[in-house]
C-alpha cells in the first residue's frame, strides 16, 4: 500500500484500542483541528478531517470531505490572505496566515491557518496538510486594544490641540503686552530727550542721557520678545551682539571698532531684563572710561555657554583700571543688585592695558 492508502487508514483506525498507524492515530486525536486536502484530484479537496476540525466548524464529516477550504470561506474574508494561500499552494510551499472563517452556523472566527505541503520519496507532493487554531479571542483582545488605543490617542490630539490653542492665545498676549511695553519704554525714552533738550546743566543732562540708554536697553529687550516666537526663553546672545552696535552707535563713535564672538544662548524671559541692564551698564562703562576724550579703540564682546551656566565677556583695549572695579554711583549699584537678583557674578580684570568684565549666569530651562 503507498502513500496516499496510507492516509485514507485514518478513517479506520481505533487509537483508543492502540491498535494501527501511530501517527494518524495522534492526528485523529489531537485537539488542534487539522485537515488534508489531495492536490492530485480536482480543486485539491479534503480527504481527511479530523473531530476538533468538525467541533469548529460546526460541519459533520460527510459535509467536509470533498470540498475545498473555501468552503470557510465568507463576504468578510479577506481576498489578499485567500490569495496567499493560492499561491503558497501552487508554489508548494508552507503558509501561516491569520484570515477569517465561517462556521456552518454563519458565525465567525479566526483562524491561524498553518498548511504545508507532504512530498514523496521523489519529492513530489502527495498532500496538503493544515492546522487550524482559533484566534478569535486574540483577535478581539487585540481589536479592543487597538480601539481604546486609537481612543487614547483621540484624546491625547483633542488636549494636545486645547493645549497648543491655549500657548497660542498665551503667547499672543504676552507677545502684545511686550510690544505695548517697548511702545511705552519708546515713549518715555521720546519725553526724556525732550526734557534733556531744554535743561542747560551739562550735569544733569548726563544723568538724563544714562537714563536712557538703561530705558533704551529695556525697549531692546521687549523688542526682542515680542520678535520671538519662545515667549519662555531669551537669547542673551543675540541680545548681546545688537545691544554693543547700538550702544555704540547711539554714542555716535566711529572709531571704535566691533568684535564678537557669540554663540545662542537661552535663558528664562523673566530674567531677560535683569541681564539686559547689567550689559548695557558694563557696556557703556567701556565706552566712557575706556575711550574716553576721543580716544580710538576696539570693543569684543563674547558669549560661550558653559553646561548649566553660561558666559558673556566684554573687553576694551583701552588705558585699564585705575585700582578696584567702580563701585560707586547708580551703574555700579545697577549691576551688583541685579547679579544678585539673577543669581550672576561679575569680574573685572585689569589687562593693562585694556579692561575685561566676565558676566556669569546660571543657564535654567
Amino acid at each position: 500500500m503507498d502513500d496516499r492508502d496510507d492516509w485514507h487508514l485514518t478513517d479506520d483506525i481505533k487509537h483508543e484500542a492502540g491498535s494501527g498507524d501511530p501517527f494518524a492515530a495522534a492526528v485523529r486525536a489531537t485537539r488542534m483541528p487539522m485537515v488534508i486536502t489531495d492536490p492530485a484530484k480536482p480543486d485539491n479537496p479534503i480527504i481527511f478531517c479530523n473531530a476538533a476540525f468538525q467541533s469548529l466548524t460546526g460541519y459533520s464529516r460527510p459535509e467536509i470531505i470533498g470540498r475545498n477550504c473555501r468552503f470557510l470561506q465568507g463576504p468578510d474574508t479577506d481576498p489578499a490572505a485567500v490569495r496567499r494561500i493560492h499561491e503558497a499552494i501552487a508554489a508548494g510551499e508552507d503558509v501561516a496566515i491569520e484570515l477569517l472563517n465561517y462556521r456552518k452556523d454563519g458565525s465567525t472566527f479566526w483562524n491561524a491557518l498553518y498548511l504545508s505541503p507532504v512530498r514523496g520519496e521523489s519529492g513530489a507532493i502527495q498532500f496538503f496538510f493544515a492546522s487550524q487554531l482559533d484566534i478569535t479571542d486574540r483577535i478581539l483582545e487585540q481589536s479592543k486594544i487597538a480601539e481604546q488605543k486609537a481612543a487614547v490617542e483621540r484624546e491625547v490630539e483633542r488636549r494636545t490641540i486645547a493645549l497648543q490653542q491655549a500657548l497660542e492665545a498665551k503667547t499672543l498676549l504676552l507677545h502684545e503686552v511686550d510690544h505695548r511695553v517697548k511702545n511705552n519704554l519708546t515713549m518715555i525714552g521720546s519725553l526724556l530727550r525732550l526734557q534733556a533738550r531744554t535743561i542747560g546743566d551739562p550735569a544733569v543732562t548726563g544723568k538724563l542721557e544714562a537714563m536712557l540708554e538703561r530705558v533704551d536697553a529695556l525697549a531692546t529687550v521687549h523688542r526682542r520678545l515680542y520678535q520671538s516666537d519662545d515667549v519662555l526663553h531669551f537669547d542673551v546672545g543675540a541680545f548681546a551682539q545688537n545691544l554693543v552696535l547700538d550702544v555704540v552707535g547711539a554714542s555716535g563713535r566711529s572709531d571704535i571698532a566691533i568684535g564678537t564672538d557669540i554663540e545662542p544662548i537661552e535663558i528664562r524671559s523673566a530674567n531677560a531684563a535683569a541681564l539686559g541692564l547689567i550689559l548695557n551698564e558694563i557696556l557703556t562703562n567701556a565706552i566712557k572710561h575706556g575711550f574716553a576724550n576721543g580716544r580710538p579703540g576696539k570693543i569684543s564682546i563674547a558669549a560661550r555657554s558653559e553646561g548649566s551656566t553660561a558666559r558673556v565677556t566684554i573687553c576694551d583695549d583701552g588705558p585699564g583700571l585705575d585700582g578696584a572695579p567702580p563701585a560707586g554711583g547708580l551703574g555700579a549699584m545697577l549691576i551688583k543688585r541685579l547679579s544678585k537678583q539673577i543669581g550672576a557674578s561679575v569680574e573685572w580684570d585689569c589687562l593693562a592695558p585694556g579692561t575685561c568684565v566676565t558676566l556669569r549666569f546660571p543657564v535654567q530651562s
